[in-house]
């Protein structure tokens, strides 16, 4: 009989413990206005939590740079095409001149002329140099862009075959140090200014040649890119 009357006792104990606790429960919650109580939980859950930290989506800028242009200055990029797909891009002050979206980027050299007094195109074209004759027609083109403007080039495949040495010269004399440096599917761009100087510390010209052992694309290189920021008083 003892140890029954051992373990009647234990549970006994137990039982009150349950309903003592249930009891103070019940007052606890009759004393305690409700919305403490939320607060309390909403805090004990918020133990523990790392803070977030959310950066900024960063600020859109013109023709896309990682960086603003000052006020007082011109927005350029000019971007080269790259494989069959991807055609020449040239923006000017956060508007394409020339692209494949406009429909008016090709194969060859891509060439948009810019009135730099009012930053404003005033023709674009492309001129392809693998097939037909176009040498003349680019150099054309070029004579008859007004003093005061400026002229934005890109290549897309080929923009070297058919180019005539007195079109070359033409574009030195624009201030290209690399024209003569062309080859097969060269991907090359290059900013200059008729009339008057470009500053000397503005990213002009760059130039990519299509090697077998480093292309990004089958027969085709790396597409390049060039920006910067022109100052509007030039002239």
């Amino acid at each position: 009989m003892w140890p029954s009357r051992q373990k009647f006792v234990k549970w006994a104990g137990l039982l009150l413990a349950s309903f003592t606790g249930l009891y103070m429960g019940y007052l606890f919650a009759d004393l305690v206005p409700e919305q403490t109580i939320a607060t309390s939980v909403v805090n004990l859950q918020e133990i523990g939590k790392k803070p977030v930290l959310r950066v900024p989506v960063p600020k859109r800028q013109k023709c896309d740079h990682w960086s603003p242009c000052s006020p007082g200055n011109y927005a350029y990029r000019i971007l080269t095409g790259g494989g069959r797909e991807k055609l020449a891009k040239i923006c000017f002050e956060d508007e394409l001149l020339i692209s494949k979206e406009k429909g008016n980027a090709g194969r060859g050299i891509n060439i948009a002329v810019v009135n730099y007094k009012t930053g404003k195109v005033t023709s674009a074209n492309f001129f392809d140099m693998w097939e037909g004759d176009h040498s003349g027609e680019m150099m054309a083109f070029i004579k008859n862009a007004p003093e005061g403007s400026l002229l934005l080039m890109a290549t897309h495949d080929d923009g070297n075959t058919r180019l005539k040495n007195d079109a070359k010269k033409l574009v030195e004399e624009l201030g290209s140090k690399e024209i003569w440096n062309m080859k097969f599917r060269s991907s090359w761009a290059f900013i200059a200014a008729k009339g008057f100087k470009l500053p000397d510390d503005i990213q002009k010209e760059k130039i990519n040649h299509s090697d077998r052992n480093r292309n990004r694309y089958s027969g085709w290189p790396a597409e390049i890119q060039i920006e910067g920021c022109i100052p509007r008083s030039l002239i």
